[in-house]
């Protein structure tokens, strides 16, 4: 999922979906690139699993998959908790004399 987002348009179009539910048309509106571009992202991003899809009459809306999020939100909480704990070791720890 991380490497997914590393690329900055599909979390500019992740944010986009942050605010509810939007096709392919929707979405691609107000980005610089075309509704195709959109459709591959958006295609990534599902695979990885981080937007569901629904056919809505001859369309497919996404939306976030709040499940996704919340492992993407356990994994830094989980990788802060255990920086922020190894840094107040390391500063409570004397200096060696040389």
């Amino acid at each position: 999922m991380l490497e997914t987002l590393a690329e900055p348009m599909r979390r500019t179009i992740l944010e986009r979906l942050t605010l509810g539910p939007a096709s392919v048309t929707e979405i691609s509106r107000d980005l610089p690139i075309s509704r195709s571009a959109v459709s591959q992202h958006l295609q990534l991003l599902k695979g990885v699993g981080l937007v569901l899809d629904r056919a809505e009459g001859t369309r497919r809306v996404y939306r976030v998959d709040p499940d996704a999020v919340a492992e993407i939100r356990a994994y830094f909480d989980a990788f802060w908790r255990r920086s922020l704990t190894a840094f107040r070791d390391a500063a409570g720890r004397p200096e060696s004399s040389q």
